[in-house]
């Protein structure tokens, strides 16, 4: 196929007679195997950088589900803090830049803390929330500080993961031990709907996300052999090997608009209004889950 007229018709070579780049000097302490400014003088990372407009999509449509069917506040505030993730990302591989890296990757920590706020208040006093929203404000001021002294990347990718676990691991033990019983109660084959449901957002979540962490590691652990390859195949072909762009399509953007959709619903079904919404998610992996009100759903 490499050799075929028409494959060598749709080719073009990456470009390697460009300079450093606009943004100059890169002060950055991650670079990842997506070669700098090849593609565009203007843009260091620029596949790295593209995958984050579906970031922002998908956050921008969270925030009008939650402003538009009067969702609460704190999830209103996680899109938009999923938002800063994406407006984040793209600067850092436009740029390569540390503190656009800083913005990056503290926002997931910042956004993370929120979900886990969300998912531990929820029908606690005031005060509970009170202690809580303090001690999650000083995790991640520990956070920040730590990562700024140390610029050490996996301390930044253990704490998000296990903000993330902790998220997740909750969410399903409310699932199962709190909202299972009490929808049991009112309609078995609706709660058993319901539930099924949320297994599955769960399930293709998490399938998702290791499947792109599986691809990044890849691209790690491969990159010059990869490089090679995506010489060969030259543009536009050769981006479908960039295995850090996968990981923001396949994890940052998947997962993390997935989880907090599903702490939207799961919230609703807590407060016994899974009558007045309703899940719209027709098909797993094609379609964006939203949850709606119920006429609007209809």
């Amino acid at each position: 196929m490499a050799s075929s007229p028409l494959f060598q018709a749709l080719r073009v070579a990456y470009n390697d007679d460009l300079p450093d780049g606009y943004w100059g000097e890169k002060t950055s302490t991650l670079n990842f195997c997506e070669e700098d400014y090849v593609v565009s003088y203007y843009c260091a990372e620029v596949c790295n950088t593209l995958t984050n407009l579906l970031f922002l999509w998908l956050g921008f449509k969270g925030v009008y589900n939650c402003v538009s069917q009067g969702h609460p506040r704190i999830f209103l505030i996680a899109y938009l803090g999923y938002v800063i993730v994406g407006l984040g990302s793209t600067a850092f591989h436009t740029s390569l830049k540390y503190p656009m890296q800083l913005i990056d990757e503290l926002s997931m920590i910042y956004t993370t803390c929120l979900m886990v706020f969300a998912t531990f208040s929820f029908s606690k006093s005031s005060r509970f929330s009170v202690l809580l929203g303090s001690g999650l404000v000083m995790l991640a001021g520990f956070i920040t500080s730590y990562y700024h002294i140390t610029k050490d990347p996996a301390f930044h990718q253990a704490c998000y993961a296990a903000l993330t676990a902790t998220v997740v691991l909750r969410s399903l033990y409310v699932m199962e031990t709190q909202l299972r019983p009490v929808l049991s109660r009112r309609n078995k084959d609706k709660a058993n709907l319901i539930l099924n449901t949320m297994w599955i957002m769960v399930g293709t979540g998490l399938g998702v996300f290791l499947m792109g962490f599986l691809i990044w590691n890849i691209d790690n652990a491969f990159c010059s052999k990869i490089r090679q390859w995506r010489r060969q195949l030259g543009l536009p072909w050769g981006a479908l090997l960039e295995g850090h762009a996968w990981w923001h399509l396949m994890t940052g953007v998947v997962t993390a608009y997935y989880y907090i959709t599903w702490g939207i619903w799961l919230r609703r079904c807590l407060e016994g209004r899974e009558d007045e919404y309703r899940l719209v998610w027709p098909r797993s992996l094609s379609s964006i889950p939203l949850v709606v009100k119920a006429k609007k759903a209809d």
